[in-house]
């Protein structure tokens, strides 16, 4: 399951959410620290493992 990763604009915490892309796009996320809702999505480097050897 993808990972997204926010940080609050009131204090400035980072955090991270695991949830489906569906999930995602209805969430309402809330910084868990002070229960804000003024969040920015981060972004971040994607990894992606395969089994094939190239």
């Amino acid at each position: 399951m993808p990972t997204y990763e926010y940080r609050c604009r009131k204090c400035q915490k980072d955090f991270v959410e695991v949830m489906s892309m569906a999930e995602h796009d209805q969430a309402k996320i809330q910084c868990p620290a002070c229960k804000s809702g003024e969040v920015a999505q981060q972004y971040s480097v994607f990894y992606a493992k395969t089994s094939k050897k190239s």
